[in-house]
C-alpha cells in the first residue's frame, strides 16, 4: 500500500549520503513501523488503533516502538530535518516579482496537505483523518509553529524591515496558522487561499514606507 510522503523514508535517505549497514537498518525498521501504523490509522481510524497493534504489525517491540517515535501522533507525521530549511527558502528563493506572501501560500498549498489529490485515493483518504483527528491536527500545528521566529527573521531580511519588526512575526505566525484554520472549511484549499489574500492585502499596506 503506497504511503503519502509525510516525512523522511527509506527511498529518500538512499539518494543522500550512504549509509552503514546498521543506518540502513534502523532506517528500514523506522519506515516499517510508519507503514505499518499509518495502513491501520487509514483503515480504522487514529484513536481506534493501540500503539501494541501497530508494534506487532509492524514485528517489533513497543520498546523499539517509542525509540523511533516518542509519541503516538509522530507515526503519522514524520518530522523533516529540512522542514525549515524549506519553508524558510520558499521566502528566500522566491521568482522575482513575487510577494512573500505570495510564497509562503504555494508554500502551504503543497506542503500542508492543500494540495488537489488528483485522483489518489489515499493521499485524499490519509488529508481526511488528518483533518477529522483533533490530535493530528494539533501535533501537526505544533511541529510547524516552532519555525515562526526563524521564518520571521527570514522575512524581515527578505523586506528590509527590522529584524524584530512585528509585521514580520505576525505574518509568520499566520501564515503558519493559516492552514490549521482551514481545515473546518467545507473546501479547506480555496480556504488557504482567501486567507493568504487577506495577508497579501495587509502585508502591502503596512509593509510599504509612507510617503
Amino acid at each position: 500500500m503506497p504511503r503519502p510522503t509525510t516525512g523522511t523514508t527509506t527511498d529518500s535517505i538512499s539518494t543522500s549520503a550512504p549509509m552503514g549497514r546498521r543506518e540502513r537498518k534502523k532506517a528500514a525498521t523506522r519506515q516499517a513501523i510508519a507503514d505499518a501504523a499509518l495502513r491501520l490509522f487509514l483503515e480504522r481510524g487514529y484513536d481506534e488503533v493501540g500503539i501494541r497493534e501497530i508494534a506487532d504489525a509492524a514485528d517489533v517491540s513497543t520498546t523499539t516502538l517509542f525509540k523511533h517515535f516518542p509519541v503516538k501522533e509522530a507515526l503519522v507525521f514524520d518530522e523533516e530535518s529540512d522542514q525549515e530549511s524549506r519553508l524558510l527558502a520558499a521566502v528566500r528563493e522566491r521568482p522575482e516579482g513575487q510577494s512573500i506572501p505570495a510564497a509562503l501560500r504555494e508554500h502551504a498549498l503543497t506542503t500542508r496537505r492543500m494540495a488537489a489529490t488528483d485522483g489518489d485515493t489515499t493521499l485524499a483518504v490519509f488529508t481526511e483523518l488528518v483533518a477529522r483527528t483533533p490530535a493530528l491536527r494539533d501535533y501537526a500545528q505544533k511541529m510547524w509553529l516552532r519555525h515562526t521566529t526563524a521564518l520571521a527573521r527570514a522575512i524581515a531580511e527578505e523586506s528590509g524591515l527590522a529584524a524584530d519588526d512585528p509585521l514580520c512575526t505576525a505574518l509568520a505566525h499566520f501564515a503558519l496558522e493559516a492552514p490549521r484554520a482551514a481545515y473546518s472549511h467545507a473546501d479547506p484549499r480555496e480556504a488557504v487561499i482567501r486567507a493568504f489574500d487577506l495577508l497579501e492585502y495587509g502585508w502591502n499596506a503596512l509593509s510599504r514606507p509612507a510617503l
